[in-house]
This record gives structure tokens, sequence and C-alpha cells, in this order.
């Protein structure tokens, strides 16, 4: 695999203690929406060229429909226009590479901002510049979605450090009790 020389490669999650992005239903609890750390969330996407999701991650936020986005799903070969988003580019890894994905966007030395779920944020462990890991303290989704397949048999802090990523904590404000965000860099 070819690395990249220019752009950024950064991840953003918000997960319960037990290192869940989403309940059973794979739907996100208001127990895990901060006001501070969706501002947290939305100024890094701001700093990205291209997002990449999976096909039931989003985000909603203003800039939301205009950001570049790559897709990340098996229903196609390599990469392939979305047929409803025209900033969108359906991606499969297997057939393409990233640079190869960007290049097909028309960025390719763009800085990257993933936001999930838990494959999607597999495919770049050994790629991140950063990962920003959020925490709500006190919640627990048991049988929830988890921020990477290996947890909760290790968790998220594992993950990242298995792959020679290093915490640094965030200054948060004190109104966001709760909250922890720890940016985790290589």
């Amino acid at each position: 695999m070819v690395d990249r020389q220019d752009g950024r490669i950064e991840g953003f999650a918000i997960v319960s203690e037990d290192g869940m992005l989403a309940d059973a239903a794979r739907v996100m609890p208001a127990s895990l929406k901060f006001d501070v750390d969706q501002k947290f969330f939305e100024d890094g996407l701001n700093r990205a060229d291209v997002v990449v999701h999976g096909r039931n991650s989003q985000e909603q936020q203003p800039g939301s429909r205009s950001r570049r986005r790559l897709i990340v799903t098996r229903s196609v070969a390599s990469v392939q226009r979305h047929q409803s988003n025209v900033n969108a580019l359906l991606w499969n890894p297997v057939g393409a590479s990233l640079e190869e994905a960007l290049t097909a966007i028309g960025m390719p030395d763009a800085d990257v901002g993933v936001i999930g779920g838990p494959e999607v944020f597999a495919l770049f462990l050994d790629r991140y510049d950063v990962f920003h890991l959020s925490r709500a303290a006190g919640v627990r989704l048991p049988g929830g979605r988890p921020v990477f397949p290996d947890v909760p048999a290790r968790t998220p802090e594992d993950v990242l450090a298995r792959h020679g990523l290093v915490p640094h904590p965030v200054d948060i404000p004190e109104s966001a009790k709760g909250l922890s965000i720890v940016s985790w860099r290589r």
C-alpha cells in the first residue's frame, strides 16, 4: 500500500463506558450527545476535505450535505458515483485503495475525517494521524455497536495503543460533566 504524503487521517467517535457507538438497535442515544462534543466533531469535520463512513454512519451538521464523502460499501466493485449525492462516492476498499478513491473524488491529497462504523474505523487503525475518542461516563449500552470490532474484548484505548497511537487529553469546559475527549496521536 502506498503511504500518503500530504493529507491527514483523523478519526472521530464518542463511545459509552463499554466502548459502544450506538445501542443494540444501532441508534445513538441522547446519553452520548454532548454540545461540547458535537462542536468538537463539527469543527473537526470542517477541517476535513473528505469524510469517510459506512452506510449506517451519518453526521447531522449544518454543512453535512455539502461535504465530499466516501461511503464504504461492499455493494460496488471499487468506486462508483452515489445515485443521490453528487458529493459522494461509494467505495469498496477491497477493489480500490484509499488513494484511488480520493483521486476519483478529485482530492488525491485530501485531509480525511473518518466517522465510522466499526469496520470503517478499523480500516484506518494503522494509518490514523490522530483518533479523537470521546467517552460518556456512566453510560453503558449492553449489546450495542462497538467502536472497533475488537471491542468489548479489548477497550478502545487498548486497540488504539496496540496500533501505535498515544493519548493526549483534550481540555474541555467543566460544563461538559461526564464527558472526556482524548486525541490519540501517532
